[in-house]
């Protein structure tokens, strides 16, 4: 069988379509790969919520799937949507690497007072850390960051660890503790999506890894009950059943924050609903206070 991959064209995203081509190749399935520019990708000057969120950078290789352009397409599952058009399947799932944050820096890490990104929720979560730090925003791969880092535009930025790992760089600074700098929902795995073709669903299948899957899909649940996607501060980690999800103010001055055990993906549902009850103000205001519209 011959499996076509779609993916952007980032160092990050390569290495990480480079490490699903060999696991499929190690099992005797021939693959080529297509790289797709997304809007995520051509628009690095805008803030992401000003651009349609997370689907900005997979809408592109969703249209070329259901189109037959490709049979699949690799993802940092963060970047997935809640909603899915129909007609697609996330296939595999592979084993998570860190969902930890972490904060490139030069020099002594008293000296960070300038950091660069474009994330509510790392923002808010800095903020709540120190609130005499000053953020920046920062967009733009990897590559790309740690030049404005290296040449002075920031005393830190951040990253997420994994990305790093994935590239092979070693990079001076801090990781953070997923269980206080809670992170973004799926942060750390890649996932395959396909069309939704039981044969081909199967094939992939066979790179799956179900403990992530589990814990992500949790995540997933979570996310869709609280709703906000990437405009809401928010964090939602699970490791082997163990939940923690939290909504933070826009300043990270506020913030609810929930912690349970979970066996099911209705009671993840169940934890969802119960943290949006107590974190809609904090939700609504952030919309409002980044002018997007709050209809679900």
């Amino acid at each position: 069988m011959s499996i076509t991959i779609g993916t952007r064209g980032s160092k990050l995203a390569l290495a990480q379509t480079s490490t699903v081509c060999k696991k499929l190749e190690a099992l005797g399935i021939e693959v080529k790969t297509v790289i797709i520019n997304t809007l995520g990708d051509t628009s690095t000057q805008v803030p992401l919520h000003e651009i349609g969120g997370q689907g900005v950078f997979v809408r592109a290789l969703d249209d070329a799937i259901l189109a037959g352009t490709i049979d699949c397409a690799v993802h940092s599952m963060k970047d997935i949507p809640a909603y899915r058009p129909s007609g697609l399947f996330t296939s595999a799932i592979l084993k998570r690497d860190s969902a930890a944050d972490y904060l490139a820096h030069n020099g002594s890490i008293s000296r960070v007072r300038i950091i660069g990104t474009s994330s509510t929720r790392r923002r808010a979560q800095l903020l709540r850390h120190d609130p005499d730090i000053s953020i920046k925003d920062l967009r733009g791969n990897v590559d790309t960051r740690l030049r404005k880092l290296n040449a002075g535009d920031y005393d830190g930025i951040m990253l997420a660890e994994a990305g790093l790992t994935r590239l092979g760089l070693r990079v001076p600074g801090e990781r953070f503790p997923a269980e206080k700098f809670v992170p973004s929902p799926n942060q750390g795995t890649i996932a395959v999506v396909s069309r939704a073709d039981p044969s081909l669903m199967e094939v992939l299948s066979a790179i799956d890894h179900p403990q992530t899957r589990t814990d992500v899909m949790y995540e997933r649940a979570v996310m869709e009950k609280l709703g906000g996607g990437c405009f809401t501060p928010l964090g939602i980690y699970c490791r082997s059943g163990h939940l923690i999800a939290e909504v933070l103010s826009l300043d990270g001055q506020q913030t609810e924050r929930i912690e349970a055990d979970l066996k099911t993906i209705d009671e993840a549902r169940e934890l969802g609903r119960q943290l949006h009850g107590r974190a809609k103000g904090l939700i609504d205001e952030a919309y409002r206070k980044l002018g997007i519209s709050n209809e679900r």
